[in-house]
């Protein structure tokens, strides 16, 4: 299999092939899907801002 050599023509009918199998997602699931991203990378930037604030504190505090 290796050895198989196939030209870009090949390739491209292959790869169409290959993109009609796909299951793709509703639009329900891709909004779903979107919201919770944005509600894991919300949470994420509130939990790195929080981390960050309390060491800026701790150092000012420490610094005097």
């Amino acid at each position: 299999m290796a050895n198989d050599k196939k030209g870009p023509v090949s390739f491209l009918q292959d790869v169409g092939k290959e993109m009609k199998r796909v299951t793709w997602p509703t639009r329900k699931e891709l909004t779903r899907y979107t919201l919770v991203v944005l509600a894991t990378l919300a949470i994420m930037v509130a939990f790195f801002f929080l981390v960050d604030e309390g060491i800026s504190f701790l150092l000012r505090f420490l610094q005097g």
